[in-house]
């Protein structure tokens, strides 16, 4: 006979998993409270890193059923999520998303949701990619600078210069300016 868990995750103090445990209940699941998992974790920590998750992976067997509220409790992106949800599946547990109409992610139906769900994340990251790279580009074209600003001004590139050329120690310098010696060194090589 199949179990039924629910977790829960809220990403800080203040906030109460509450809310997503009146929801799953709200849907019609009543699941016994030593099978409700709430962690307060950020939603960037992966799954695999959440004790609350590795506990709740832990009590889980074949058959049972894992109910969330939202795909983002899953993981920090699609590919977690979807990673996490084929480990899920693999082990014989279904998960259910509230999100998304209750579908069984691990049914034929749930993984076509999630497939969706990846491509569209995928074509983001990529639109991402190349917005950035294009407006690297103008601002080359531009003539803006690009990377983080010089820890120095030019007169100070200038000043390091005369200060080695007269014998100063690189650590001598780094400190004067106080700055890394790796500073000092890029000064120094490029000459």
């Amino acid at each position: 006979m199949s179990r039924t868990f629910a977790y829960a995750r809220v990403s800080t103090f203040d906030q109460s998993p509450e809310n997503q445990i009146g929801e799953i209940r709200a849907a019609g699941f009543d699941i016994e409270p030593h099978r409700i998992i709430t962690e307060t974790i950020s939603g960037s920590m992966a799954i695999t890193q959440r004790t609350g998750f590795s506990r709740l992976f832990e009590k889980m067997e074949k058959g049972d059923i894992l109910i969330v509220t939202k795909l983002d409790r899953l993981g920090r992106d699609a590919i977690d999520v979807s990673t996490t949800v084929a480990k899920l599946e693999e082990v014989g547990i279904r998960v259910h998303c509230l999100a998304l109409g209750g579908v069984d992610l691990t049914s034929s139906a749930g993984k076509m949701t999630m497939n969706v769900i990846n491509a569209v994340a995928q074509f983001e990251r990529d639109l991402l990619i190349e917005r950035t790279q294009s407006g690297l580009a103008r601002a080359k074209a531009n003539g803006i600078p690009l990377g983080r600003p010089s820890a120095l001004s030019p007169d100070q590139r200038t000043e390091v210069k005369d200060k080695l050329q007269n014998g100063e120690t690189i650590s001598a310098i780094a400190r004067h300016f106080e700055t890394s010696r790796q500073t000092i060194m890029r000064v120094r090589d490029h000459v």
